[in-house]
């Protein structure tokens, strides 16, 4: 199988410091900070990156699984919130919340919830990150 990269650089110290992340060979480049981390500073954080990662690969396994059952969706919009919290005074990722709309022609609201659950358990990054205590799924087809 394939392996991909990722690069940070930190400068400085943490409060004060600022770091740049780089997703694989510079196809995105963001700057990110302790504010941007901890706080609401400009910049992305490790956080948004499990999170749009985390996104992007539950929609195409969503995606996938619709296909291989004979009914493809047309799309599959998914939203993740990586809730970073204290716990026993370290900072911990605590929850992950996707939400997911499907537009898949031909499908009931039953079979959707079926396939988004399904699809949530073989997701890989789901699956990466099973130290994350909640990791909760909303999911609708598409009005």
């Amino acid at each position: 199988m394939a392996t991909r990269n990722g690069n940070a650089i930190w400068r400085g110290d943490l409060k004060t410091g600022t770091g740049e992340v780089t997703v694989g060979n510079g196809v995105f480049s963001g700057n990110y900070s302790f504010k941007s981390r901890f706080e609401d500073g400009q910049g992305t954080n490790p956080e948004e990156l499990i999170a749009a990662a985390h996104a992007g690969c539950y929609s195409m396994q969503l995606s996938a699984m619709l296909a291989e059952a004979g009914t493809p969706a047309n799309s599959v919009d998914t939203n993740a919130v990586c809730a970073l919290r204290f716990v026993d005074g370290a900072p911990t990722i605590t929850a992950i919340e996707l939400t997911t709309v499907g537009d898949v022609p031909g499908l009931t609201e039953e079979q959707f919830q079926k396939a988004a659950a399904d699809a949530k358990a073989a997701c890989l990054v789901t699956r990466a990150l099973a130290g994350v205590g909640e990791i909760n799924l909303q999911a609708r087809l598409k009005d």
